[in-house]
């Protein structure tokens, strides 16, 4: 029977439904234990990875059975793709399944970001009445999302924006001008997107070209209160030129759920710190109950199939 290393969490019905057809070692910190990683995967066709596993020459060079890594997920951030093909090792990500998740938290933090009243639920308790004033944020008909990047994703941000009557331009190099994605968005450069959008949002790989894309440059070709959300990759956005815009008001208001060092340390901690217009979520957009459930079917499934067991 063939063997497969189960490194991070996978759920009870599908780690069950793997042991009907495969022999599985499965310990979801097992990424954390390096020495006993190596141990089992050395006698393995398969590896199951998230996001902690790292999938490295060294790994590889021990692994020397291995046929296939399913991905839990859509990042590839630990798995060095170029080692894997030399050593023909195909490498499985679930490419779309948490496209959904992802675009409705862009859509959700677009809206409580826009609206900026959700935070008063405390000072309602404390016996305050906080309707000082006549205007409590803004409305989102008629303002433009601008998508940099327009894959799976992006498309999907677009399709749900659309609904709020949204203008929606995209930028990114990569998608063909005749590609039919460009019916629910306005192809523009990334200058223009800047400077058009009420609503920024990033769903680009983080490259060498990509990283630090939004920096203290970019933001300043933004409107003035302009949202931003990156679900994409932490180092896209330069988070301490972000913080400054926010704290100064140039934009007006954020939401991160990636970030250059991952978890936050005290530094990045820090930087964001007394910044009320601000969203900071721990790497969960694409994770909901549907979605976690779509990703792991389709690897299992894809990992066995790739197995031919």
């Amino acid at each position: 029977m063939k063997k497969v290393v189960v490194s991070e969490y996978l759920q009870p019905e599908f780690l069950d439904h793997l042991q009907r057809f495969v022999d599985v070692v499965y310990d979801p910190d097992l990424y954390s234990n390096r020495a006993d990683l190596l141990r089992h995967v050395s006698e393995a066709e398969a590896l199951f990875t998230r996001n902690r596993t790292q999938v490295d020459n060294e790994l590889l060079t021990v692994a020397r059975k291995l046929q296939v890594v399913g991905r839990l997920g859509v990042g590839l951030d630990n798995i060095d793709m170029g080692a894997c093909g030399d050593s023909g090792v195909r490498v499985i990500p679930a490419v779309g399944a948490n496209a959904i998740s992802v675009a409705e938290y862009v859509l959700g933090a677009m809206l409580v970001l826009s609206r900026g009243v959700f935070g008063m639920t405390d000072s309602m308790l404390e016996g305050a009445w906080p309707r000082q004033g006549h205007a409590f944020g803004r409305e989102l008909m008629g303002k433009t999302m601008g998508l940099v990047g327009f894959g799976s994703i992006a498309r999907q941000v677009a399709i749900r924006a659309q609904a709020f009557e949204m203008e929606i331009v995209a930028y990114d190099p990569f998608v063909p001008a005749d590609d039919p994605a460009w019916r629910t968005a306005r192809r523009v450069t990334y200058l223009d997107l800047l400077a058009e959008s009420d609503v920024i949002s990033i769903h680009t790989a983080l490259t060498d070209q990509t990283e630090g894309m939004i920096d203290r440059d970019s933001l300043a070709r933004c409107k003035r209160g302009a949202l931003l959300i990156n679900t994409s990759r932490g180092g896209i956005v330069d988070e301490e030129a972000l913080a400054s815009a926010l704290r100064e008001g140039s934009l007006g208001g954020a939401a991160l759920d990636v970030f250059a060092t991952e978890p936050l340390g005290k530094l990045p901690a820090a930087t964001f710190a007394g910044i009320d217009n601000l969203i900071l979520t721990p790497h969960v957009a694409g994770n909901t109950d549907e979605s976690v459930h779509r990703v792991a079917k389709m690897i299992v499934g894809a990992v066995l199939e790739a197995l031919e067991v």
